[in-house]
């Protein structure tokens, strides 16, 4: 938080005990609210990274998590399409459409597939 050089308004935790006096020796000016579920903004907007990590299992580093989920990222909206906004029709032709994208740009169209 020091390196952004702004203090923030209020400081929302879970009801670990640690985390009070963590709070009142790093930053005894900012308010602190405790509370079983006011932090579950910030933790479902880490939802999507946690399923991917859970789909790899384990990384064995920090850097190893960076460059997947940095290449993931933008390789993962390719194939989900927003489906809702879309008739079953429009949605299995986007498929088709996005799949042979897929293969022209991997360079594996006309190969066997794999058994």
């Amino acid at each position: 938080m020091k390196k952004t050089r702004s203090v923030p308004r209020v400081i929302v935790t879970d009801k670990l005990r640690s985390y009070g006096a963590a709070h009142r020796y790093a930053m005894p000016s900012v308010e602190h609210r405790c509370h079983k579920g006011l932090n579950n903004r910030a933790e479902n907007s880490h939802q999507p990274t946690r399923q991917r990590e859970r789909a790899m299992k384990a990384f064995r580093s920090v850097g190893a998590a960076q460059r997947f989920l940095g290449a993931f990222s933008g390789i993962s909206p390719h194939f989900r399409p927003r489906r809702h906004l879309m008739t079953a029709t429009d949605y299995l032709t986007e498929m088709i459409t996005r799949f042979a994208i897929w293969d022209q740009i991997t360079g594996t169209v006309g190969l066997p597939a794999a058994a």
